[in-house]
């Protein structure tokens, strides 16, 4: 689990072993900045991230998250 992208105080964040492969994510980033790899969750472009969060509304796996900046 790592974050990837800094969005207003937020991390995108992914765990490829939460990912079964499905594809949504993939299907519906507007930017298209992720993609499957070995049928897993891989970022392709994190430039082209806009933290728009249809990747994490859409994943049923939960494998893919915003989460807070944490400080300190």
């Amino acid at each position: 689990m790592a974050p990837i992208k800094k969005r207003d105080k937020h991390l995108l964040t992914t765990d490829p072993a939460w990912c079964k492969g499905c594809g949504i994510c993939v299907e519906f980033c507007p930017k298209s900045v992720l993609e499957l790899e070995n049928e897993k969750i891989h970022i392709r472009s994190l430039e082209d991230c806009i933290g728009c969060g249809t990747c994490e509304s859409l994943c049923p796996d939960y494998a893919i998250w915003f989460r807070e900046e944490q400080h300190g």
